[in-house]
């Protein structure tokens, strides 16, 4: 028996995409062109002036005929110009942008559609003087609709794990593997480092066309696609593998397990993306725990970029259940001032996001009245680095809005509290920040991330313990730095000392001024993209 999802107003699916740290579209470097508001009746824009973004839409320079293949639907494109997509992106962001107030009117003539979309946003910094807005990008429509189908890549099946991206000394070591994937069926592990791609020196080559390789082998975009990886492996020893790309389907959950300690027994769980497929994964570790009868829980975010909201509405209602809910709201969703109470994409009146506490169907848009499990912890144990964002910022700042006590281990999280409405329009899906979310306690302005500290005095500080990402060990391996951080911590209420043997890698590209760069994976960005297909498809 099922029931309509009226109430499910808020979602998230995650910001997937890449940030090109070259001069490539979707990127985080801000434009330097000029405000220019020259009133050009010929090309259609006039100042001041914005047409009805409905009447632009899908008016298209090359409009696509037929029907998406990885969705059936067929295309709504018609013939059109650039000029019609770049005015449509105006108008568009001047009625659905959070910051629409921040953005200058600039005449889209002599730019290109990608070129224009970049100048929409927001120059404003965080109190720590990064930009306001990091999360604004594009991803061609066809690619997006083929990882909405179930966290599908083309990839070797290895999270990559950026430090120094610049030659010379550039690092790039795996942090897991995916199950199944080619990567899996080779000796590679986390930790390994890459030296060499198809005989280029990956640590120091400051070639144009060596960063050209480079780039297109971490990046495949073909099935079949193959190229050569020297590694250097964790006990030193060097391993040439060839790797040949496929359709990787990302695992949610990697790992869930119970371990025990001197305070009882610890459930551990390596969650990696907030997909679809994670529902029942996650209902079946916390049936696992629940049988164990765990008194805690560690849930390891580090490398979990966000996906949908509402499966982090239900991680949350799992770990805390009824009694610490108590009808309290996971987040409630904030756009700008033009709509107080309406969302505008929808029309449909705002109304928090519940902690779900029954399964949902994705494919029908329902709640069933099939209950989750719940373990009732009034603590739980959070493991994290700068890749930790977005939905899994929501996990963290839902809970904390209850009053469940969080405890941190590992780096600052990314910062995003922010959500979007992936929009296509004439094959490109664009993602401009519309909206902001907040806790029960009224609370969401952590856009600089978490922060873990012994001793928290701000409200972006949780008390835990600061650590940097382990990669000489498994993850899930008690020994391994953070896992390990959190079960001092359990024991003892205190912080380990930090080991000078672990590596931390989270210097920023950005910062880096002297050699070519590659493009790396934004952590912001880095799950999946997963469809949401109910009402309210906001992403996060």
């Amino acid at each position: 028996m099922k029931r309509t999802l009226h109430r499910l107003s808020k979602w998230s699916l995650v910001v997937g995409g890449w940030a090109f740290l070259s001069a490539c579209g979707g990127g985080n470097s801000q434009p330097t062109s000029p405000n220019r508001m020259v009133n050009q009746p010929d090309n259609g824009y006039v100042a001041g002036v914005y047409q009805d973004r409905e009447e632009l839409r899908h008016l298209c320079e090359a409009p696509r005929s037929g029907s998406d293949p990885t969705t059936g639907e067929v295309f709504p494109d018609q013939p059109g110009s650039s000029t019609d997509e770049k005015l449509w992106l105006r108008s568009w962001s001047h009625d659905t942008y959070l910051w629409y107030d921040e953005l200058d009117d600039i005449d889209p003539a002599g730019y290109g559609v990608i070129e224009y979309f970049e100048l929409l946003r927001t120059d404003a910094l965080t109190p720590s003087g990064v930009p306001k807005d990091n999360f604004h990008f594009t991803q061609d429509t066809e690619e997006y609709n083929r990882q909405t189908q179930g966290g599908v890549s083309y990839s070797y099946g290895i999270e990559w794990k950026f430090g120094k991206l610049t030659s010379p000394g550039r690092e790039l070591h795996i942090a897991y593997i995916e199950s199944g994937s080619p990567a899996a069926q080779t000796e590679l592990m986390r930790g390994a480092r890459v030296l060499e791609i198809d005989g280029i020196d990956f640590v120091d080559d400051n070639t144009q066309a060596g960063v050209d390789a480079i780039n297109a082998a971490i990046f495949p975009d073909s099935i079949g696609e193959s190229h050569t990886f020297l590694f250097r492996l964790r006990d030193g020893s060097e391993q040439e593998v060839t790797l040949t790309a496929t359709e990787v389907a990302t695992q949610a959950v990697n790992q869930a397990k119970v371990l025990d300690t001197q305070a009882g027994k610890l459930g551990y769980l390596q969650f990696n993306t907030h997909i679809v497929a994670a529902q029942d994964q996650l209902i079946e570790a916390m049936e696992q725990f629940d049988t164990a009868n765990v008194t805690d829980l560690v849930v390891d975010l580090r490398y979990n970029g966000g996906g949908l909201l509402a499966i982090a509405s239900q991680l949350g209602y799992m770990v805390a259940g009824a009694d610490m809910i108590q009808g309290q709201v996971f987040e409630q969703i904030m756009f700008n001032d033009k709509y107080p109470n309406t969302n505008p994409i929808t029309g449909n009146t705002l109304q928090p996001t519940p902690f779900y506490d029954s399964v949902i169907d994705y494919d029908q848009s329902q709640l069933t009245d099939t209950p989750l499990p719940s373990l009732n912890l009034s603590r739980v144990f959070v493991l994290t680095t700068d890749s930790t964002c977005s939905a899994s910022e929501a996990f963290i700042n839902g809970l904390r809005g209850i009053g469940v006590e969080v405890v941190q281990i590992g780096d600052k999280t990314c910062g995003k509290p922010y959500g979007f409405y992936p929009t296509d329009n004439c094959g490109t899906t664009y993602f401009t920040i519309q909206f902001k979310g907040v806790n029960a306690q009224g609370f969401g302005e952590y856009a600089d991330g978490f922060t873990p500290n012994p001793s928290p005095s701000l409200q972006t500080q949780i008390k835990g313990c600061p650590l940097g990402d382990d990669l000489s060990q498994d993850l899930g391996h008690t020994s391994e730095a953070l896992l390990s951080g959190a079960i001092t911590y359990l024991e003892t209420g205190a912080c380990p000392e930090p080991e000078p043997s672990v590596a931390s890698m989270t210097e920023k590209a950005g910062a880096l001024e002297e050699g070519l760069a590659i493009r790396a994976r934004d952590p912001r960005r880095q799950a999946v993209i997963q469809e949401n297909r109910l009402n309210q498809p906001i992403s996060r």
